[in-house]
């Protein structure tokens, strides 16, 4: 009998927290599109005090498109080797990030993380490579605009030191790539198939380990 009491008390309990979560969930989803579309705004002004033009290099092509899902692979290679490692402060570093986003990601359809994929990608992509980079690259060399732009790319994602440092890996990746192509297309269409990939797995997979 207390066996049972308890467990009607505690799906009791779960049926009622039911709508608060959802709240939470729109609400954050609410929060970080804003956030992502007010880097375009950054980006905007940014752009005008360093004199470029954020969507100069954007040429949405077929070449642009397989260049950028092609350059996906080997961010979703390192995406597996991440999930997978035995490395402590790379499993601590999962562990935030399912601890922090997980219950804000689980149950979103899987338009809305498309839809934050998108924005992060466009929005990020211009900020960082569209506006800082080829701003950067007006005082510095090419390469120097490249590690800089990385490096505070990096420092923008600094929820730890791990994720500071691959996040600016990322960036020193994806700014190559601008450089290599010349166009803004192929970074911005890689970096959201990355996040696209990474939203629904930490979704997905905080969802499985959630017993209600």
């Amino acid at each position: 009998m207390r066996a049972s009491g308890y467990g009607s008390t505690r799906g009791t309990a779960c049926i009622s927290s039911a709508p608060s979560r959802e709240i939470a969930r729109q609400s954050f989803l609410r929060l970080a599109l804003s956030g992502e579309a007010g880097l375009l705004l950054l980006a905007w002004g940014l752009s005008r005090w360093l004199q470029v033009t954020p969507f100069s290099s954007f040429r949405p092509d077929v070449a642009g498109l397989i260049w950028g899902l092609a350059a996906t692979v080997p961010l979703l290679l390192a995406l597996i080797w991440v999930l997978r490692s035995k490395v402590g402060s790379v499993r601590r570093l999962v562990a935030l990030v399912l601890e922090q986003l997980g219950p804000m990601l689980a149950g979103q359809p899987l338009t809305a993380l498309a839809a934050l994929a998108v924005v992060a990608g466009i929005s990020e992509e211009v900020l960082f490579r569209g506006v800082l980079q080829p701003g950067l690259a007006r005082w510095l060399p090419a390469g120097g605009a490249l590690l800089v732009t990385s490096l505070l790319f990096g420092l923008v994602h600094f929820a730890s030191r791990t994720y500071a440092i691959f996040a600016a890996l990322m960036g020193l990746y994806l700014g190559a790539l601008l450089q290599l192509v010349g166009n803004l297309f192929p970074p911005i269409v890689s970096h959201a198939t990355y996040d696209f990939v990474a939203l629904v797995w930490v979704a997905r997979r905080h969802a499985g380990h959630t017993v209600c």
